[in-house]
This record gives structure tokens, C-alpha cells and sequence, in this order.
């Protein structure tokens, strides 16, 4: 579903969209998100310290993909280490280099693995009723990558925002009701694919260049959400800008993403938890985090303390 266009897009994609509905999202897998939540942070609480990318963010994000894949069995352990090799060889093949045998034996053991959920009920197994085994597991795998790699970003670059910006994380903490407003922005500032590829499907004339059917093109998303004459001030951090929610980190149209609203419940929760459970949670000053990346933006890890301020008493 992520290079197709037009009617078989719409084949590839429509076997998994039903269950990433707003509602559908919402009573299919918000008490799960809560329940791996709490027990992240359950396990983080008495440490006083922790790098959450890895310890919680990228935790959350692959066993929420794993419950809404469906791969009854499979641990998060299996399907993170599925994902670390698919990523790592199709990043030598864009390289030009021969895919690696790990990442060739992870794809076939999630073939495998979605071999076995033909005819249950799961989002595998029905969509299995509809498009053929190994078109199920390329989807897969998109799924997969999409609801890791975005995921971990979103939930990461979202408290990286807050901690950086202490009077907007006060606003949040006073008034709840903000926090959906200090996501939005944080997409908007660094959304976790920073661009995305699309192959035009005719010629068209885009300002000054000229665009042939079937040419690749690369679109900032990054850019376009710090347009100005959309967003006045473009660079500054506003859990209260009012129109953050047309930033296009999600991307737009019929390739928009199929899991956005997942996306969202599961950072609403976490940054809902962890300012609630983690009091005076702060960055680690003896650890710089940034997002870094061309494509992919989120830190390379997130080192924060909470509880009392040695500093302040």
C-alpha cells in the first residue's frame, strides 16, 4: 500500500483500514494502551532516572503494533528484532548493496507468522480473505515500520518538546486539555518522517519545474509545516496555535496514515502518564538529546530525571 496508486492502492489498503477508524481505534485499543503504559511506568518509577526512547517510547510502540497486527505467540522482543533487520536490509538495498541474510530470515519468519493467522480473526487473517498471503505480509511489514519507527518519533520528539520548554509544559500540566494541542505542534515542528516519496501520476507544473507522470518526487513535510503564511511564527513552540492540526506530518490524501489515530491515543497516553506518574520530570543536563536525521527525526535517545531537584532542593 505505500508505493501503489489508484485502484490498487485502494485494494492494498482497505483490508486494513476499518479498524484505525476514529472510533473503531478507541474501543479497539485504548484500554490495551492505557495497560502497557502503566506497566512501563510502573517499572520506570522507583529508578529516578531512565532514557525513554528505548526504555518506554519504542517498548510502547512495538507491543501496541504487535496487539493490533494481531500475531497471537509472537513476543514485542521477536517483533522489534523482525523490524531491526527488515529496516537495517532495506537500507542496503537502497544503498545498492545485496539485502542482508538477517534481514531476509526476519522477513520470512513474519511470512510465517502471518501464514498462521490465516482464518482467525485478527487484522491479518481478515485481510487475508482478501488479498493473497505474501501481499498480507508486505503490508505487513509497512504496518510494521510505520506503527515502530513514526510512532517511537511522535511519542519521543513530543516530550523532548515539552521538557525544552518549561512555561509551555506548565500550561499543559495546568490545563490538561492542552496536551492534544502540545502533540499537534510537536508534529508540526518535527514530525517523525520528515519527508515522504511520491511518483507523480501526470504531468503538472509546480511553480518554476516541470513534473513528467511517473517522476519521483520528494516532498518536505518538515518544510511545509513551517510555512509562514500558515503558520505566523513559524518556529516557535505554541501548545496553543490554534491551527496545528494542519500540519502534515501524517502526509495528506489517499496515502494519509492509516494509523494516525493510534498514533495519536497511544502519545496522548504517554505524555498523559508520565507527567502524572513522573513529578518534576526534567531532562538529564549531563545528557544533550536532539532529533537528528534526514528522513527520520527523533533523538537518539532521551535521558530524564524526575522526583526531587538536587539542584533546588
Amino acid at each position: 500500500m505505500l508505493s501503489l496508486d489508484g485502484p490498487e492502492h485502494a485494494r492494498h489498503r482497505e483490508p486494513f483500514a476499518a479498524p484505525f477508524r476514529p472510533r473503531q481505534t478507541h474501543d479497539r485499543f485504548a484500554a490495551f494502551v492505557e495497560q502497557e503504559t502503566d506497566r512501563l511506568v510502573t517499572a520506570l518509577e522507583p529508578a529516578g532516572a531512565a532514557e525513554l526512547r528505548r526504555s518506554f517510547a519504542g517498548p510502547l510502540a512495538v507491543a501496541v503494533v504487535t496487539e493490533a497486527l494481531g500475531l497471537s505467540g509472537v513476543s514485542t522482543d521477536t517483533v522489534l528484532a523482525w523490524y531491526e533487520a527488515i529496516v537495517a536490509s532495506v537500507s542496503d538495498i537502497t544503498a545498492g548493496h545485496a539485502p542482508s541474510p538477517a534481514g531476509t530470515a526476519a522477513y520470512a519468519q513474519l511470512r510465517a507468522a502471518v501464514d498462521a493467522t490465516h482464518g482467525t480473526s485478527s487484522l491479518l487473517g481478515a485481510a487475508a480473505g482478501r488479498l493473497s498471503l505474501p501481499e498480507v505480509a508486505s503490508n505487513a511489514a509497512v504496518l510494521m515500520f510505520g506503527g515502530i519507527e513514526t510512532t517511537e518519533a511522535m511519542i519521543t520528539n513530543a516530550l523532548l518538546h515539552l521538557l525544552r520548554h518549561p512555561g509551555q509544559l506548565a500550561l499543559v500540566q495546568a490545563q490538561p486539555g492542552l496536551i492534544d494541542g502540545a502533540i499537534e505542534e510537536s508534529l508540526r515542528l518535527e514530525p517523525g518522517a520528515a519527508v515522504v516519496d511520491r511518483y507523480a501520476t501526470r504531468d503538472t507544473a509546480l511553480g518554476p519545474a516541470t513534473i513528467r507522470r511517473g517522476d519521483l518526487v520528494t516532498v518536505s513535510l518538515a518544510g511545509a509545516n513551517r510555512d509562514p503564511a500558515v503558520f505566523p511564527d513559524p518556529d516557535r513552540f505554541d501548545v496553543r496555535r490554534d491551527n496545528a492540526r494542519l500540519q502534515l506530518a501524517f502526509a495528506h490524501g489517499p496515502h494519509h496514515c492509516i494509523a494516525a489515530h493510534l498514533a495519536r491515543l497511544e502519545t496522548r497516553v504517554a505524555l498523559r502518564t508520565l507527567l502524572a506518574r513522573l513529578p518534576g520530570l526534567r531532562l538529564d543536563e549531563e545528557h544533550a538529546a536532539a532529533p537528528y536525521g534526514l528522513v527520520f527525526r527523533k533523538p537518539g535517545s532521551l535521558p530524564v530525571r524526575w522526583g526531587r531537584n538536587r539542584q533546588t532542593g
